[in-house]
């Protein structure tokens, strides 16, 4: 099962609408995960109608419209492996310890909100992803999303893009 896990798209404030790279990205996964700060419920009803299938949360600058189809935290599994999806997880410092207590029924967090790419392991085996974002890069030199295969109770082949690269 092919996966694309993207966050922060903040659509219509940092761009018009995803890029094109991206859309194609959409186009070729089994599921997207969102990891919230949509901004407008227009990206996700576009998403939902172009995607196989979205699993997603709200971000804090998601309001009532996005909160009122879409939960803090998602969870859902894919290919044997128990995912959680949520936007913010506080500072960095601590926060493997922070999340694998958070979360100790879950085996993958998907996170946004620093737009900062990260992947770790908690002790215990939580694996912490953070797809940056694919149109505020804020700090970092590239916007970028992340792509992953699951099956089998593994997540393999996971991939940091950048856009434009």
């Amino acid at each position: 099962m092919r996966l694309l896990l993207i966050a922060d798209t903040h659509v219509p404030q940092r761009a018009k609408d995803l890029p094109a790279q991206l859309w194609a990205a959409v186009d070729a996964a089994d599921v997207v995960l969102h990891a919230g700060d949509w901004v407008d419920v227009s990206l996700l009803d576009a998403l939902e109608a172009r995607a196989a299938r979205v699993i997603g949360c709200y971000g804090n600058n998601d309001g009532p419209p996005l909160r009122e189809r879409l939960p803090e935290v998602a969870r859902a599994e894919l290919g044997g492996v128990r995912f959680a999806v949520i936007h913010e997880t506080g500072q960095a410092a601590g926060r493997e310890a922070r999340c694998a207590a958070r979360f100790p029924d879950v085996d993958v967090l998907v996170f946004g909100h620093s737009h900062i790419p990260w992947d770790t392991v908690a002790p215990g085996g939580l694996r912490l992803l953070n797809p940056g974002s694919p149109t505020d890069r804020r700090r970092q030199p590239h916007h970028t999303y992340l792509t992953a295969v699951v099956g089998g109770g593994e997540l393999t082949e996971l991939t940091l893009h950048r856009i434009g690269a």
